[in-house]
């Protein structure tokens, strides 16, 4: 069992922003930008290679709707980088697979490349985290 699938099943907390019977999204802890989100289906897939016809249909049809309401959540929001890397020679640390979304702002001087390699949870409170949490969720 990998951290999403204890995640999913509660059995470690998190800053949830949406769920449905196939898809749990939540704030990523090192918050890349404020709003970064992961987004991951319930079934355990290692990654895309793994998706079949459902799968594909039930997550990545979910993207838009969660990337509009990330959009909605913060009026300096301008952009949006949405990265899932597959496989442990792309980048892949948890295999289980999961697409980030992540808040572009107009001044965030953010290399997107490098992105997902960056950690800036010492600059967040839980409080911080559970109002972005609670912001983004209120969108939908």
């Amino acid at each position: 069992m990998d951290i999403f699938d204890k995640i999913i099943a509660g059995e470690i907390p998190s800053y949830k922003v949406y769920e449905d019977e196939d898809v749990l999204a939540f704030l990523d802890i090192s918050q890349v930008t404020p709003g970064h989100t992961l987004v991951v289906p319930k079934k355990n897939v290692d990654n895309i290679f793994d998706y079949d016809e459902d799968t594909a249909k039930k997550v990545l049809l979910k993207l838009p709707v969660i990337a509009r309401a990330i959009k909605a959540s913060d009026d300096k929001i301008t952009g949006l980088n949405i990265q899932s890397n597959n496989g442990p020679s792309a980048g892949q640390t948890v295999i289980h697979s999961h697409w980030h979304l992540i808040p572009r702002y107009d001044d965030d001087n953010l290399n997107s490349v490098l992105a997902p390699t960056i950690d800036n949870s010492a600059h967040f409170s839980s409080e911080q985290y559970q109002a972005i949490a609670d912001s983004i969720a209120s969108q939908f």
